[in-house]
């Protein structure tokens, strides 16, 4: 790979590399990462499994039969002992029962706990003080556990889809707790007869017998996302008053984890949005009831490490850098399009496989390399194809060059050898004829290469030649191959005294085209019998070779114009003169190849004064 292939790649590799950044960074400006969990977890749900829990629910009827919130111990002290002669696998209750009531209703509920099995209860965290209400100490002594009741919902738009699996307490009511587990995990403890067991490592799992809680130990609590049942399944709910009333009732909670808490609209103060109740609000009892389901059937989301979504979104940028570097045409953009698709449909692969994946920094960073990389490749084939342009038009004016410039030397030597081939010639004629066609066949071999030159030097193919060059020869040289056409047209060359040894440095022969072109042209463009004056001389470390004539001039709007290609004055072509507008233009590449200019000055009807500033080799002496 050559040096400017290597530029251009390390470039390419340099954008995409800022664009992979700016996707991550960007991915933050777009809150789409929990819109599409929510729609993923609605449009693609689990199927439907026989739920291993059930509510027990102090709703509306159950509040108006035992007269409001005063009256909810008594319906647990009513209720509690029969929900127990169904043997339920655990009983959770999601009731404050931190204050202290009448001493015989408390009593009478305090018993009623006891005789529940695998009674598991509440502790809430209060949000001013950071303290936290635990249940009264006879109450506390018939749980098997007390959890928290806590939900994570999300700070942007409060919709819940998680809870912490544990809390850590003050310790001021009870100083053996440190970690408090929710009651979901409780109960799902207790269900399977086994304890919870936490490594020291908190990258590791949380284990209940042979089950295993992939949800590392973060600043969060160990957050739980919660698979959310299936659109037609409900888990089996059943209210607290009707089980009073009818205790047949209770058999569907026999061998169920029973969930009890408070779902009557009217005193319900934890109303929770999830991803699947948008058009309805749920109970804490709920979620919690939800949560246990998911730890019972395993359903475990965990969130893919910053290293596996750094490496996808890396796999995106370099499969997008890919296509774009070596397909061509469309099939780089289908590529391009394909590695998009691949970026929206992947968070719905890893959500198939229970990992979160996050949909802003995919769709970021593959939208952001996507463009990066489309507009590099429009750049790189719009630059090829002016370079292809301009190649082509050189090449097209090459063409005109040789039509242009070696029409005199390719006259003379097609009229010389008509004139061997069809008319008797003495010896010296002959002779003469000859010479005169070997010197303008070598005239046009230096025509030819100087115009070669010319075009390698403009496309960097060539270094230019470093030699000194005396001004005075080289100027002597071109006015003797000027002479022939000035005296055509009874033109004076006049050479102005040049200091000897100014010396210029650079390629002679180019150096002598540039300035025989502008003494042709001044003879061109002159009336006859006119002069045409050169002179060159050295100011302030350069060499100024100027040529004046006494021709039809220019305006300046035809000066700015003058060094263009093709482009001629309108008197020029008035005048009849040949040429293409090439010469100039050449002339005008030698001169800034060689770190010179041209300055012109010139009048219309009183002629033009072309410059020629050189950088000279040596200072001027004086």
């Amino acid at each position: 790979m050559e040096r400017g292939e290597w530029k251009s790649t390390l470039l390419y590799v340099g954008l995409l590399a800022a664009a992979l950044a700016v996707g991550f960074v960007g991915a933050t400006f777009f809150a789409l990462d929990d819109t599409a969990y929510d729609f993923m977890m609605r449009k693609f749900p689990p199927a439907p499994w026989n739920p291993q829990s059930a509510i027990l629910a102090i709703d509306e009827a159950t509040l108006s039969a035992y007269g409001g919130t005063t009256g909810i111990r008594r319906a647990l002290a009513d209720g509690l002992p029969i929900v127990a002669g169904e043997h339920p696998t655990a009983v959770v209750i999601d009731i404050i029962l931190a204050d202290k009531g009448d001493p015989g209703l408390d009593g009478r509920l305090a018993s009623a706990l006891c005789q529940t099995p695998n009674l598991v209860l509440d502790a809430d965290e209060l949000s001013d003080s950071g303290s936290w209400d635990w249940p009264l100490p006879e109450f506390q002594a018939c749980a098997k556990a007390i959890g928290h009741v806590h939900a994570a919902p999300s700070k942007n738009d409060a919709v819940t889809r998680a809870i912490p699996l544990m809390r850590r307490t003050d310790n001021r009511r009870r100083s053996s707790i440190k970690k408090l587990w929710s009651i979901s995990l409780e109960a799902f403890a207790l269900s399977r007869g086994a304890d919870i067991v936490t490594s020291s490592v908190p990258a590791e799992p949380v284990a209940v017998g042979n089950v295993e809680i992939p949800i590392p130990d973060k600043d969060d609590g160990r957050l739980m996302r919660v698979q959310f049942l299936p659109p037609g399944m409900e888990i089996p709910k059943v209210s607290l008053a009707g089980i009073v009333r009818d205790h047949g009732l209770a058999a569907q909670l026999a061998g169920k984890v029973v969930f009890v808490g408070v779902t009557a609209i009217t005193e319900l103060h934890d109303r929770l949005i999830t991803p699947t109740s948008v058009d309805r609000q749920i109970s804490g009892i709920e979620l919690h009831a939800t949560a246990f389901e998911t730890l019972s059937q395993g359903f475990f989301f965990t969130d893919v490490s910053n290293q596996v979504e750094f490496l996808v979104c890396l796999a995106y940028a370099v499969a997008i850098g890919l296509a774009f570097r070596f397909l061509p045409g469309w099939w780089a953009y289908s590529g391009g399009t394909l590695v998009l698709a691949a970026s929206m449909v992947a968070p719905y692969l890893f959500f198939r496989e229970r990992a979160v994946f996050p949909f802003s920094a995919s769709v970021s960073v593959a939208w952001a390399t996507f463009l990066t990389a489309a507009a590099y490749y429009h750049l790189v084939v719009r630059r090829n194809w002016h370079i292809e342009r301009a190649s082509r038009t050189r090449y097209q004016q090459a063409m005109q060059f040789v039509t242009h410039e070696m029409r005199t030397p390719l006259s003379a030597i097609q009229g010389s050898s008509e004139l061997i081939s069809r008319f008797p010639l003495t010896e010296d004629k002959r002779k003469q004829v000859a010479l005169l066609i070997n010197s303008e066949s070598k005239r046009l071999a230096r025509m030819v290469e100087v115009f070669l030159n010319v075009e390698r030097l403009s496309a960097g193919q060539m270094e230019l030649k470093r030699e000194p060059i005396e001004v005075k020869p080289m100027v002597d040289v071109c006015l003797e191959r000027a002479r022939p056409l000035a005296d055509r047209k009874q033109i004076t060359l006049t050479l102005e005294p040049i200091d000897d040894g100014l010396l210029i440095s650079g390629d002679r022969e180019l150096m002598e085209y540039a300035c025989y072109n502008l003494l042709t042209n001044a003879v061109k463009y002159s009336p006859r019998e006119t002069a045409v004056t050169v002179s060159a001389r050295g100011r302030n470390g350069n060499v100024q070779v100027a040529v004046q004539d006494q021709g039809i001039g220019m305006d300046r709007n035809e000066v700015r114009q003058i060094f263009q290609k093709f482009y001629r004055t309108k008197k020029a072509e008035e005048s009849g003169e040949a040429g293409t507008g090439i010469g100039l233009s050449i002339v005008q590449q030698i001169v800034e190849q060689h770190g010179g200019r041209i300055d012109v000055v010139s009048q219309p009807g009183v002629g033009s004064c072309f410059t020629i500033v050189i950088p000279a080799l040596v200072a001027e002496r004086s």
